[in-house]
């Protein structure tokens, strides 16, 4: 039975591409998996897939490699899946010496954002270039790549364009999605906004936006549900500052749920929003949401990303929007209840689409 060992520092073990969608596959296919992350503590199988997690993400550099590498020696794989270059370069020797294959699995921009926030310039600069150069460096050790979108490809399939890759989009198994596909009420409407609380990811907007539907349409009851959390304290500060100042009467803040009832808990909503701010690193995403908001047969209203249009082309659901054009995002809300067969129409189209690149495979 082929082995394969997926190794990860900063997504958890149980993180839906890599274990619901890669794992469970691999493993309905004859292979043997395991799982090696550093985000958490866990030992054990979980559905058949072997599970080698520790919580060691604050550790240094060499500690996290030797783990990787023990795992390597000890589970002897025939592939090799990682998702950040760390995990790559600790592969490094393994692959040599026993001739494997190590594939890279591209799905976040490296270096990200936050990876830099901490520093100031012209260090950020300097921080940047380094990354950048481990990141060519793990390119260069792998063997073969997965790009979880094509605006993922730059650089190393630029630079690399002679090693075998694949696009791995992000559409789930139609196992995990519950289609949930509403017709609007005349004088209510509920509005979802999903994931991390912060202003990168488009809260303060988001707010800013139904503020304006609600001063449009003062009759309509609006309903506001939040599935995320923030992730740092000025995250925590900032989205009190935000409650405190737009004082919604009907707000749901509710945490992340599991994997498998994702759909389910924002089924009751009626529009899904996602209005990050459009900046590089955001402009070159797309984001894994808006494939499950279409799975559930929800419109939607994006931010109009690079990472979206490139692959979809435009949206036959929903809506592409300058994120902090909150008269504009209104406009299209309003639109919406005062014409309720064509919500219903895109949520259809969003289910359409869904099942038109899932069916079969």
């Amino acid at each position: 039975m082929p082995k394969v060992l997926f190794l990860t520092t900063s997504h958890s073990y149980n993180d839906d591409r890599i274990f619901y969608h890669q794992a469970k596959a691999l493993r309905d296919n004859g292979y043997e998996v395991r799982i090696c992350s550093l985000y958490a503590d866990y030992k054990g199988f979980i559905d058949g897939i072997e599970i080698e997690s520790y919580a060691i993400l604050e550790e240094s550099i060499e500690q996290k490699i030797e783990v990787f590498q023990k795992v390597c020696e000890s589970f002897q794989p025939k592939i090799i899946i990682c998702s950040e270059p760390l995990a790559v370069v600790a592969s490094k020797k393994f692959v040599k010496e026993n001739r494997v294959s190590c594939i890279y699995d591209i799905t976040e921009w490296y270096p990200s954002m936050s990876m830099l926030q901490n520093y100031r310039f012209p260090a950020k600069i300097f921080q940047a270039v380094k990354f950048s150069l481990i990141q060519l460096y793990a390119g260069f050790l792998s063997t073969h790549f997965i790009f979880g979108e094509t605006t993922k490809k730059f650089p190393l399939a630029y630079f690399f364009g002679f090693k075998k890759q694949i696009i791995l989009p992000y559409y789930p198994d139609s196992v995990y999605i519950k289609e949930s596909i509403k017709k609007l009420e005349s004088n209510r409407i509920t509005l979802c906004y999903t994931g991390q609380i912060s202003k990168d990811k488009g809260i303060g907007n988001f707010f800013n936006a139904v503020d304006k539907v609600r001063q449009k349409l003062p009759e309509l009851h609006i309903k506001i549900l939040i599935i995320g959390s923030t992730v740092d304290e000025s995250d925590e500060l900032y989205f009190s500052s935000l409650l405190k100042e737009y004082s919604f009467d009907d707000i749901d803040i509710r945490k992340s749920t599991r994997f498998e009832q994702f759909t389910e808990a924002f089924a009751d909503a009626d529009l899904c929003f996602d209005l990050r701010e459009i900046n590089f690193e955001n402009n070159h995403s797309l984001p894994i949401k808006l494939f499950y908001f279409m799975g559930a047969g929800k419109p939607v209203i994006y931010s109009n990303l690079k990472g979206i249009r490139k692959h979809m082309k435009k949206l036959s659901f929903g809506c592409l929007v300058d994120p902090q054009d909150a008269e504009d995002i209104s406009e299209i809300v309003i639109n919406y209840i005062r014409n309720p067969e064509l919500y219903y129409s895109d949520a259809h189209n969003a289910r359409k689409e869904f099942e038109k690149n899932t069916i079969g495979e």
